[in-house]
This record gives structure tokens, sequence and C-alpha cells, in this order.
């Protein structure tokens, strides 16, 4: 399938245009950056625990947020999660030592269960383990006696809470699980209570590890940008490798400077995204490279810039086809795909139209530039080689010559 045919557009006439909000949005990027301190990680690099929670009704933010700032030391955040079915909050912490992770924990579960109503010393089946149910139930009246039973009964409830999403909205529920007669539903009715929220997951991630984690990214992606230096030199000239690598640079740059302004966190998603961009940009960057490089060997006539203006049209149909397919799926990521992957699909969707962008019109014209620096300097070369060179004799300085008298 074929887009654009026999098209005859003059891209590298908006160069300058395109390359001027490139060094725009570049600096406004690394201007957010200095006013805020850098950019700003989540707990995979800077150390902290999240944990994701489900609650029966929509939970008041603001009020978890202040109960929470009350008890925890460093930095809270609490995020709703949308596109999920049901409310859900992720609830971020900031570490300053590994002693405070489980600490950390314990405080927001009990947080959580003094805004939320306690247990009232039962066990609460929407946060418990397998292992603390089948204890709590064990030797009850109703319960079944052999072992076996007992671990099949607490099985089936904690898949029925699985199957739930991770909450139970009513003890009644667990009338229809397998086991659960009358009998054994007055016993847990006895023994536990269901609360109001569930906890989905609880990651958690050091200090020490964050930093780690933090300098292998750094070192991941420049690494990347090397590796690619050195393969399209090899491939094609030093000159289409460096032009390829400033680019996804630029498209690199751009995209953590839009983080920045948009108080966006860095994850490793974001980082895998990030990472994800260099290959794709740089594939399609490869991919008028070497037309370019198809065209020089069958074109003698020209310059370079209606070569390269050519081989940009040949390539366009490819070029809007693969990018505009890659940025529909981004887009629908980041419109649906809640915000676990929000992060991950913002990179995307703005690393795709950058490195779209770049590909024509900052790597191509570097050609341009070196073409002409090139040729600007054959002709002195040129100009020197066919001056006539002046050689001046030697001025032959006249030597008296004495005449040497010897006496026998």
């Amino acid at each position: 399938m074929e887009l654009f045919r026999d098209t005859h557009f003059d891209f590298l006439k908006w160069k300058w245009p395109f390359i001027g909000a490139s060094l725009l949005l570049t600096a406004v990027g690394m201007a957010s950056w200095a006013m805020k301190g850098g950019l700003s990680y989540g707990i995979d690099f800077k150390g902290g625990a999240e944990m994701r929670v489900r609650f029966q009704a929509e939970p008041p933010v603001d009020k978890i947020r202040t109960e929470l700032a009350q008890k925890i030391k460093g930095e809270i955040s609490v995020q709703p999660i949308t596109g999920t079915g049901s409310p859900e909050l992720l609830i971020g912490t900031e570490l300053t030592n590994e002693t405070e992770l489980n600490a950390n924990r314990d405080l927001i579960e009990t947080s959580l269960r003094g805004m939320f109503g306690g247990t009232e010393g039962k066990v609460d089946l929407n946060n418990t383990s397998s292992e603390d149910l089948a204890n709590t139930l064990r030797g009850r009246a109703g319960i079944p006696v052999a072992e076996d039973e007992i671990q099949k009964l607490v099985n089936g409830i904690r898949d029925f809470r699985i199957a739930k999403g991770g909450i139970i909205a009513s003890l009644d529920d667990l009338s229809g699980v397998p086991g659960v007669s009358a009998e054994v539903l007055g016993s847990i009715k006895e023994a536990g209570v269901v609360g109001k929220f569930a906890i989905l997951s609880t990651d958690v991630v050091g200090p020490k590890i964050g930093a780690e984690l933090k300098q292998k990214a750094v070192y991941a992606t420049l690494y990347s940008l090397a590796a690619m230096l050195i393969y399209i030199a090899f491939r094609f000239e030093w000159i289409y490798g460096l032009a390829a690598v400033i680019a996804v640079f630029h498209d690199t740059l751009i995209t953590l400077g839009l983080f920045s302004l948009t108080n966006r966190e860095i994850s490793l998603t974001v980082v895998a995204a990030l990472l994800t961009l260099v290959g794709y940009s740089m594939n399609d960057t490869i991919v008028v490279f070497d037309r370019i490089r198809e065209n020089m060997k069958t074109r003698r006539a020209g310059s370079m810039t209606d070569l390269i203006n050519d081989s940009i049209n040949q390539t366009l149909s490819r070029t809007i086809l693969t990018s505009g397919l890659t940025f529909l799926t981004a887009l629908a990521l980041w419109l649906f795909g809640g915000d676990v992957l929000e992060g991950f699909s913002f990179a995307l969707v703005v690393g795709i139209c950058v490195g779209t962008y770049s590909s024509i019109f900052v790597a191509s014209p570097i050609l341009v530039f070196w073409q002409d620096f090139v040729a600007s300097k054959k002709p002195a070369a040129a100009a020197a080689a066919a001056r006539p060179v002046s050689i001046e004799k030697p001025v032959e300085q006249a030597t008296s010559k004495k005449k040497v008298v010897r006496r026998y």
C-alpha cells in the first residue's frame, strides 16, 4: 500500500523552523530541569514504598493524603487510578533508609483502617493471607476438621476474592463458594469481616537499589547510542552515524523535557519506553539514510539538498504508515491504559511524533551542512594547488679569493 506516490515536497525548505522549534523545546525543557532541581523520579529510582489499594466506594483522596502526611515523613503521593472499573489509589512514600520499608507499609495500612473502620478484632478477609485465614477458621463449628478440606475452603475464598477484583463486598457473597454451607458461612461471619478497602499489591524499592537502577538506566541509554553510532559509521559513513545519534539524542532530550514540564515521574517503564524510542527513531532515520545512499550511487547530477528531498519523498509512504499506525496504538494506550501505563504511553506518543520529524528535519540537514562544509574546503584546496609557486634563488654573495703565497 502506497499513500503517496511521485511526490516532490521540498522538506528541507522548512528545516530552519523545525530546528528552531527543537532548540526552543530543548531549552525550555532544560530550564524546567534547572528550576525544579532535576527530573522527578518514581520510587523505582529514589527508593520508596508504593501500595495499590482498591476501595468499595470512592475514597476521599485529599483526606487520605493529609492523614498520611501527618504520620509519615518525606514525600507522600496519592494518585487515583482510572479505567479499572473500581475506585483505586496508588499510594507512594519516600524512603530515607532501609529500616523504613516495612514501617511505612504498616503505617499506611493502619491509617486506612482508622479512616474506614477497623475489623473489631476479627480477621479482614479482604486483606488477610491464606495462612492467617486458615488459622482463624481452624477448630470452629461447621469448619471441616481435615487439613486438606480447610485448605480447599481457604483457597476457594481466595479465588473468589481474586475473581471479584481483590475485594469482597459482603460476606453473604461467599455463599456461592464451593464448600461454604450455611453453617460454614455462619462461622466465617463470627470470625471475620470484609473491610472497605483491599491492598492489591505493594512494591518496595530501597534507596540504594533505586540509585543503582538510575545509574544503570543512564548507562543503558548511552551504551545503546554509542553502539548505534559505531554500527551506522561502519555501515554508512561516520557522518551518517553522527547525524542519527544527534537526532536520537534530540528526541530523548525533548521527551524528558516534556516530562519535567508536565510534572511526570520517571520510572522503569518510562526508561523502557525511551529505549524503545531510541530504536524506533534510529530505524526510521536509517530507512531515509539508506535511500539517500542508493540515490547517491545512481545520480551524479544535482545538489545534495535535491537528492535528500527526493529520498525523503520516496520513503514518505512508508514513514506515514509505520509512524501513523504506531502513533495510534500508543495514543490508545495513553487514553485508555489508565494511570499505570500513563508514563509509558505518554513517552511513546511524544517520542514517535518527535522522532518522525527529527529523521527529516534534524538528521537529514546535518548531511547537507557537512556536504556544504566539505565543498567549501575543496575550492580553497584546489586554488592553493593551482597557484604558481615563486622560488626565490639565493643571492650569490661575491667572495673574494685571496691568493695565498707560499714561501719556501
